[in-house]
């Protein structure tokens, strides 16, 4: 298998320190969320989870879309990740994760066609299937 990108980023401190890519574009403070105890006041591991995620499925979603013919302005498409964590055991972690994908101009067959075709591809959703569940909410206007 060919790898299309790759990328390395370094983090010092853990979750109280800081990250940065090779190429210096990502450059960013660390801090454990008030949620979890921590001071808060910076970005967190989960955030950029939920970035990463909305922004990949949100590509997905536009690649078949052309595939199937429909062209969507950048204002058609949102998607919104939100991952949650919960703690099952003590220091056993367990992420949560949904999307809320709002869709102009389809209607909402079409729409969950859409999404179901972009399930498919995500690089995100098919790392995370089978080991994260993930709940789905499709709408349209």
């Amino acid at each position: 298998m060919t790898i299309l990108y790759s990328t390395k980023v370094s983090a010092t401190g853990g979750l109280q320190g800081r990250i940065r890519s090779e190429d210096g574009v990502l450059d960013l403070d660390f801090a454990v969320p008030t949620e979890l105890g921590g001071p808060g006041g910076a970005t967190n591991s989960v955030q950029l989870l939920a970035g990463g995620y909305a922004a990949c499925f949100g590509d997905s979603l536009l690649r078949v879309a052309l595939q199937l013919g429909h062209r969507f302005s950048a204002g058609d498409l949102t998607v919104v990740a939100e991952i949650g964590m919960s703690c099952t055991e003590p220091e056993v972690f367990v992420l949560h994760a949904s999307l809320a994908v709002t869709i102009a101009g389809v209607d909402q067959t079409t729409a969950e066609t859409l999404v179901a075709r972009a399930d498919a591809i995500c690089p995100y959703t098919y790392a995370f299937r089978g080991n994260i569940e993930i709940v789905k909410t499709v709408t349209t206007w």
